[in-house]
C-alpha cells in the first residue's frame, strides 16, 4: 500500500497487506517486562526455564502477539481501526543468549465485508521456520 490508508473497494481476498520481521534479542524481553509488569523469570533467566521444562528462554505471549498486529495498525494507518484481534499460541518464540530470534510476519486480506466496512486480515507469524501464532486474525474497520 502507499502512504495513505486503504479503501474497502480497492481491496480483495487474497491480497498481500505485508511483511515485517521484528528481532527479539534478551534485552528486548527486559524492556517489555518493565514495561507490561510482567517479570515471570522463564522470559530472561534461562536456569528458572529450564528448570519448568521450557527449551530456554521464550518471549512473552503478548509481546508476539503485538509483533504481529504492529503490521496491521500501520497498514490501517490507525491502530484504533483494528476492531478484534484473535489468535492462539501455537510454540514459543526462543530467545537464545547471546542472539537474537526474529519473529517474521506476514499478512493477506482473509475477507471483505462492505456491509460493515471491514476486512479480516489473516496472519501468519512463524520464528525459526516454525509457526508461533495459530489462526492469527484481525478484524479492521476502513473508512
Amino acid at each position: 500500500m502507499t502512504g495513505r490508508a486503504p479503501r474497502l473497494a480497492e481491496l480483495a481476498v487474497g491480497d498481500v497487506i505485508g511483511t515485517r520481521t521484528v528481532e527479539v534479542d534478551r534485552a528486548r524481553l527486559v524492556r517489555y517486562a518493565g514495561a507490561s509488569g510482567d517479570f515471570n523469570p522463564i522470559h530472561w533467566n534461562e536456569r528458572v526455564a529450564v528448570g519448568v521444562g521450557l527449551p530456554g528462554v521464550i518471549a512473552h505471549g503478548m509481546f508476539t502477539m503485538g509483533a504481529a498486529i504492529g503490521l496491521v495498525g500501520d497498514w490501517a494507518g490507525d491502530p484504533g481501526a483494528v476492531v478484534d484481534y484473535q489468535t492462539r499460541f501455537a510454540r514459543p518464540v526462543l530467545v537464545p543468549d547471546p542472539g537474537s530470534s526474529l519473529i517474521e510476519v506476514s499478512g493477506v486480506v482473509g475477507a471483505v465485508d462492505p456491509e460493515s466496512g471491514t476486512v479480516r486480515v489473516d496472519l501468519a507469524v512463524t520464528s525459526d521456520g516454525s509457526r508461533v501464532l495459530a489462526k492469527c486474525q484481525a478484524v479492521v474497520r476502513l473508512a
